[in-house]
């Protein structure tokens, strides 16, 4: 599904080398989690394999199935199926939630080949899954995230996955700033969207979420580096003993 062979990138403005050789393959159907201290080059990951501007990578690879994701322009990578959900999603004012949602799914279906869906089923479609994310109809009337909660936001993000229907879900710090209830209900939208088909990459500082969404695996990054890999009994190491011993180790 996704896979990254000695990955090195630096900021373009600084000349800061931030990712020191990063390799990691998630597989189709397997969620796989990343945890490190702060710096240590998590949401740079995840921005370089979604395109964001400011980074140069300097060595290494990045591919989504047989798609060169790094040699190919950020729409390309949706259209190739890769969704990345923000760890501060923006708001957009004078755009309607669903102008932008129907958009962005005719989009993707233009750019795959598919039919585009007509707005009949498009609402049929958006209010099942917003229901079920707990998305009142008033919510998806008005401009993307503007006012939004915190909840409300990352809730729109997964609604925004669930439509989209990505192979590849990247979630950088969905966590970040949610009480117990709205990580919760996040948790639960993207538990729905497990299937054989699909891979999810979930950047997080804390074990809390794991709680929720349990990870196949999970990756303890520092430096830049993956430096170690095991699986769901990881996290609860980290969570008790923190980072050091481990970051000892590899030094």
């Amino acid at each position: 599904m996704l896979e990254i062979k000695n990955l090195h990138v630096k900021l373009e403005e600084e000349d800061k080398q931030i990712l020191k050789g990063v390799n990691l393959t998630v597989e189709a159907g397997k969620v796989h989690a990343i945890m490190g201290p702060n710096g240590s080059g998590k949401s740079t990951l995840s921005y370089v394999l979604s395109g964001k501007d400011g980074y140069e990578v300097t060595e290494g690879t990045a591919t989504l199935g047989d798609v060169d994701l790094l040699g190919i322009a950020p729409e390309e990578r949706a259209a190739a199926g890769l969704f990345l959900a923000f760890q501060y999603p923006v708001e957009i004012l004078g755009v309607g939630n669903m102008t932008f949602l129907r958009t962005a799914v005719n989009s993707l279906r233009k750019a795959r080949g598919q039919d585009e869906m007509s707005s009949t089923e498009f609402l049929r479609v958006v209010r099942e899954k917003a229901k079920s994310l707990k998305i009142d109809a008033d919510m998806l009337k008005r401009p993307v995230n503007v006012g939004f909660s915190g909840g409300e936001k990352k809730r729109n993000e997964i609604l925004q996955m669930a439509m989209l229907e990505p192979k590849m879900c990247i979630l950088d710090e969905t966590d970040s700033g949610l009480d117990v209830d709205a990580m919760k209900l996040v948790a639960d939208g993207v538990n729905a969207l497990r299937d054989a088909g699909r891979g999810f990459l979930v950047i997080t500082h804390y074990q809390r979420l794991l709680d929720h969404i349990k990870p196949d695996v999970v990756h303890i990054m520092s430096d830049g580096r993956i430096i170690k890999t095991g699986g769901p009994e990881l996290a609860l190491e980290v969570e008790h003993n923190g980072y050091s011993d481990l970051i000892e180790e590899e030094a």
